[in-house]
């Protein structure tokens, strides 16, 4: 009931851009392009946890891209599903190419277009039939939310990619057998404690798994705590994973000393744009005219 209001009040109600606050607009053009910048990369964490798959992000986890993911995931804005299934979409192409399937990772514009200019059917032909995995919510974070954010970002993501040929299917083949602390709540060195033996294939997944190699998508990684645990449950269940992809990565995109895959270089994350500092001018004016309201006590919100 949730969802179906959610969809129907998105079309009826006046909109602003989830991640500049812009009129009469889910996504403006702008914050939209900001969710495939500076490009599908990979990412690791500070600290690489053990079973780590190589791990793809379309965008910096920061300014728009931050706001956007969560608009839709803490706020229910499923409009945004459709621009960051396709952000994520270009973070699986890369991983796929890049990671699993092999070769360089071509750039694969918003739209779908496939750069540079390698025939289409050519490039899908190359690439082997294989699943998107999300990374299970819980239950109770679910029914909070009204929505499952990640399983619906990796049907967007799926149906994205198979519109270019690709032979891909989402599968929500993991669940949690026990219940888990929050992550956010958790430092570094808990979370993958929190999350040990936690995650499991559902019944019958084997066979599933056993058919086809495995992508894991998240909408972002900060720790890589789960994504670890959920290529354990995969493998556990007779699977393989070839890598995991995400909308959000860190920043900057660096390899930590030791860790696995390409030369140990940073990259920085775009400028904020002028969307984004207007966004920022706006709410340091509203913070002022709280502060004057309230006496110079302080009202801002968190």
């Amino acid at each position: 009931m949730r969802s179906w209001w959610r969809e129907i009040s998105g079309l009826l109600l006046p909109a602003e851009c989830e991640g500049c606050g812009a009129p009469r607009t889910v996504l403006c053009e702008e914050c939209g392009a900001a969710l495939h910048e500076p490009g599908a990369r990979q990412v690791w964490p500070d600290a690489l946890p053990e079973g780590l798959p190589a791990v793809w992000a379309a965008t910096v986890y920061a300014d728009q891209p931050r706001a956007v993911l969560l608009a839709h995931k803490e706020r229910g804005a499923l409009g945004l599903a459709r621009p960051l299934g396709e952000a994520l979409a270009g973070a699986v192409y890369a991983a796929v190419r890049g990671g699993g399937g092999g070769g360089a990772p071509e750039t694969r514009r918003p739209e779908g277009t496939i750069t540079p200019t390698t025939p289409h059917s050519t490039l899908a032909s190359t690439l082997p039939p294989f699943l998107l995995v999300p990374v299970p919510s819980s239950r109770r974070a679910v029914a909070a939310r009204g929505h499952d954010a990640t399983r619906r970002l990796a049907l967007a993501a799926a149906a994205d990619l198979r519109r270019d040929g690709l032979s891909v299917r989402a599968a929500a083949v993991l669940r949690q057998r026990r219940v888990v602390a929050d992550q956010s709540g958790l430092g570094a060195r808990d979370r993958p404690a929190n999350l040990s033996g936690a995650l499991t294939a559902v019944r019958g997944a084997d066979r599933l798994l056993g058919a086809a190699p495995v992508v894991l998508v998240d909408d972002l990684m900060t720790t890589g705590a789960s994504l670890a645990a959920a290529a354990r449950a995969v493998e556990d269940a007779g699977g393989r994973v070839l890598a995991a992809a995400v909308v959000g990565g860190p920043a900057p995109l660096r390899r930590p000393a030791g860790g696995p895959g390409a030369p140990a270089t940073a990259i920085r994350g775009p400028r904020p744009s002028p969307c984004v500092e207007r966004a920022a001018e706006q709410a340091a004016e509203q913070a002022s005219g709280r502060d004057v309201e309230s006496g110079g006590q302080g009202g801002s919100r968190r």
